[in-house]
């Protein structure tokens, strides 16, 4: 993307007043969507945003300066402007010698979605649109979205390091309404990899518009879910994104650092329950936040938080890590180019255990059953969260009964994870964009059928 020697020049203009630490990170991102909307394609958009970022850190004071001139000039003037930030006056220079990292992709990319024709994309909306509305006469609308994206960053910084990374993400998005007594209910279902336009061969379009429509449909007939303290049993894959944010989060060391979180000083304490192993892997191939190395050019890896309950460690970016005379987690990362890097999750799971997830609800003999969670809020520092519930049954002398709808799921992550009381052995993941300090950033969450036995649930029911 850029000549090494216009790096080198570029990262000892960024020291030449007497920086600790500099880095370029620039950034080349293709992007296509298209959508469809009562029974139309209505649009098909394409983008490419190509620039650069220097950060220069003097002492705690980091100055950060991006461009989308990658001349040399350019590149130049970003790394002046940088350092100006972080620290005026001084003098003498540095000569960087630069030395390219291999990078292993996680896995490879079979077809490039930038080499499909339009026409092959609109084809996959109206099968869909056409599965989704096959589903019955109470489907009103159908909403069907197509997205991909090529991003290929560069790295370098003045420690010598030099490492690129060509990163494809391809998805499908369904949203249905459906009519009924009970007023306009929605359904959603959006899987999406780390992988090119081969997602398709098994991602199958019908079956992601029907399992929306379906979604809908049984929000018709559900009833308002009850009020109070129950088991609640999270099925496959439905509770990653709450573990994500009630727990995930907690444990980036960013956070930590401000005392902005509760597992703050906690490394070595049962924190949860022994059936409970906590992991975020970068590596983990195909899965939406999967990539070679994360956006300070260090390696991604598999990063065990918490171990049969024990806190083991938290994730790190680059600078933190530094300042703490240890190795970083590969989890330095940035919404673009035009971002400082921070520490964010990858794909974070619970490890599958050994209980057999319909022994789960035999085992069950009243509570919920959660199928998909939608969004929430969470107080790092508290740990306190409420989710909102987009599907959910009841269970009723070990069976899964009658669909509710109108619930939130509120409580606290520590307590949440000291409650899980048994795992099962399958397991599946939720794609999804998570958003800190006005960032977002493609990530996973996952985990098997499990139960936690006892929960707050909100809901209408008198």
């Amino acid at each position: 993307m850029l000549d090494e020697a216009v790096l080198q020049r570029t990262l000892a203009a960024a020291l030449r007043n007497g920086g600790d630490f500099a880095e370029v990170f620039a950034e080349d991102r293709r992007t296509g969507t298209a959508r469809l909307d009562d029974g139309k394609v209505e649009e098909f958009v394409s983008g490419r945003d190509r620039g650069a970022g220097v950060r220069v850190v003097v002492g705690d004071t980091t100055g950060y300066a991006h461009t989308a001139d990658l001349t040399e000039e350019g590149l130049r003037d970003a790394a002046t402007a940088a350092a100006a930030a972080a620290r005026s006056g001084g003098g003498g220079s540095r000569l960087i010698a630069l030395e390219r990292h291999p990078v292993e992709p996680p896995h490879s990319v079979e077809i490039l979605p930038e080499t499909v024709p339009k026409a092959r994309k609109a084809e996959l909306l109206q099968r869909a649109d056409d599965a989704a509305r096959s589903e019955g006469d109470s489907i009103r609308q159908v909403s069907v979205g197509y997205a991909d994206s090529r991003r290929h960053i560069l790295v370098a910084n003045s420690d010598g390091l030099l490492a690129e990374d060509d990163q494809v993400r391809t998805r499908l998005m369904v949203q249905c309404v459906a009519v009924g007594d009970t007023g306009l209910q929605t359904g959603m279902e959006g899987p999406g990899r780390t992988v090119g336009f081969e997602i398709f061969d098994e991602i199958d379009p019908e079956e992601v518009a029907r399992t929306a429509a379906r979604r809908a449909l049984t929000m018709l007939r559900a009833r308002p879910a009850p009020s109070g303290k129950l088991p609640v049993v999270l099925k496959r894959g439905a509770g990653g994104v709450l573990f994500h944010e009630a727990c995930g989060h907690g444990l980036e060391a960013d956070l930590v650092a401000r005392d902005a979180s509760v597992f703050r000083g906690r490394v070595g304490e049962q924190v949860a329950s022994p059936l409970v192993t906590l992991v975020d892997d970068g590596r983990l191939a195909r899965e939406w936040g999967a990539y070679a190395i994360d956006d300070e050019g260090a390696p991604a890896q598999r990063n065990v938080l918490i171990e049969n309950g024990v806190l083991t460690d938290y994730m790190w970016d680059l600078l933190r890590a530094r300042k703490e005379g240890r190795q970083g987690s590969g989890n330095g990362r940035r919404e673009t180019y035009q971002h400082l890097p921070m520490v964010r999750m990858t794909n974070t799971y619970l490890v599958q255990g050994d209980e057999d997830p319909d022994e789960i609800i035999r085992q069950t003999p009243y509570g919920l059953y959660c199928v998909a969670l939608g969004g929430g809020q969470v107080d790092t520092a508290s740990g306190d969260f409420v989710f909102g519930i987009t599907e959910a049954y009841m269970i009723e002398n070990g069976e899964i009964t009658e669909p509710v709808r109108a619930a939130q799921l509120i409580g606290n992550g520590p307590e949440t994870l000291q409650r899980v009381d048994v795992v099962g052995n399958d397991f599946d993941t939720w794609a999804g964009t998570c958003g800190k300090e006005g960032q977002g950033v493609p990530v996973s969450s996952g985990q098997p059928t499990l139960r936690v036995s006892e929960l707050t649930v909100g809901g209408t029911a008198s």
